[in-house]
């Protein structure tokens, strides 16, 4: 017997997304019957719900290629905080959590002299 081989979500993704925002313009005219507004928002959650299964099954799927130390390359599964904002990756740029600089809060001592504000300064509005 044959299996059935299921259709990978992600597939119709932008299809998806592109009825899902329609459904959206439709209903925020507000010039759909109840009954009509209702159907459309049925809708609209399948697809939502659709298209998160879409994009959780894509970021699985999502590996980055490393050298290990063998020269080898290895697939690592994804994952954001490995990621350098946009600026390129890079296999030699291992971020490692406990080297990561904490941000730094300037404390002030209290022989700074620091106003309160005036609550009865004009306000803007």
């Amino acid at each position: 017997m044959k299996e059935k081989q299921e259709k990978p979500t992600y597939g119709n993704f932008e299809k998806d997304l592109e009825k899902l925002e329609q459904i959206v313009q439709n209903l925020e005219k507000g010039e759909l019957t109840l009954e009509e507004a209702l159907k459309q928002f049925e809708e609209g959650i399948r697809l939502a719900r659709q298209c998160e299964k879409a994009l959780s099954e894509a970021e699985r799927k999502i590996e980055i290629l490393l050298k290990n130390e063998e020269g080898e390359i290895e697939a690592k599964p994804f994952d954001l905080a490995d990621t350098d904002n946009g600026e390129g990756t890079s296999s030699n740029k291992l971020v490692n959590s406990e080297k990561v600089a904490q941000p730094r809060i300037k404390k002030t001592s209290s022989k700074e002299n620091v106003s309160e504000p005036d609550i009865n300064e004009d306000l803007p509005f």
